[in-house]
């Protein structure tokens, strides 16, 4: 006799569902915990594309935070910025996702945090197919500083980048010239000011590079709302990938 049919239809209602369950975690907003050698764990979030199927390879995009968002919780790095947008679009977007947290403040490519990071985008490229050729890094305010320090980290591995209300260090300009990129940012930024964009934007172009760059006219801090909100970057980011 079919081991299934012996048991109580309650236990087989909840089968089923814990199968839909699983069936539905496919794509969308999937909650993900990363686990490093020393057993470390670290919550991330990852949107899977809703026509994901694990032929065709899909772009990604590397999410980092502000400093609002930092913490342990695994789900506040989803609430500002990139997420917002993402589920406007969560029928239709078209980049696999990944939306790290820092458990504390700062996204230097060296620090604990941004160490972290760039291995669960490492874990995410050997479990999904992902085209290697079409990997973007953006991040607002604290995140912003950590997209222009991931950059020089690792310039090879970027197809484009889009730093949003941070800053970096100019001396990196010539280490990135090559990477596309789109800086936004508020004329009008208390918090972050808005001359830290602009030395960067500079220093590329001295470099000979060929930064885009929108500055929102009395735009404060959040001038990643309009950015984000902005259908042209993602055609443009979407158009750029390594040779």
């Amino acid at each position: 006799m079919n081991a299934l049919r012996t048991l109580p239809l309650c236990l087989l209602g909840l089968l089923a569902m814990v199968t839909l369950a699983r069936a539905d975690e496919k794509s969308g907003f999937l909650d993900r915990v990363y686990k490093d050698a020393d057993g470390k764990e670290a919550k991330y979030v990852l949107f899977v594309p809703k026509d994901y199927d694990g032929k065709k390879a899909y772009p990604l995009i590397l999410f980092l935070h502000g400093a609002g968002e930092t913490g342990d919780d695994g789900e506040k790095q989803v609430k500002v910025g990139l997420g917002p947008v993402v589920k406007k679009q969560v029928d239709t977007f078209p980049c696999i996702t990944v939306f790290p947290q820092a458990h504390k403040r700062g996204w230097a490519a060296d620090s604990e945090s941004g160490k972290t990071a760039l291995a669960i985008l490492d874990e995410v490229e050997s479990a999904y197919k992902v085209d290697t050729k079409r990997v973007y890094l953006t991040g607002l305010s604290m995140g912003g500083f950590g997209t222009w320090s991931f950059a020089a980290a690792q310039p090879e591995r970027w197809a484009a980048i889009i730093p949003i209300c941070g800053g970096g260090d100019p001396k990196i300009a010539e280490k990135i010239k090559n990477i596309p990129c789109w800086v936004f940012h508020g004329d009008a930024d208390k918090a972050v000011k808005v001359d830290l964009s602009r030395t960067m934007v500079k220093a590329l172009e001295t470099a000979g590079g060929k930064p885009k760059y929108t500055e929102y006219e009395g735009v404060g801090h959040d001038s990643w709302v309009k950015a984000y909100d902005t259908k042209e970057l993602y055609e443009w980011m979407l158009k750029q990938e390594l040779k």
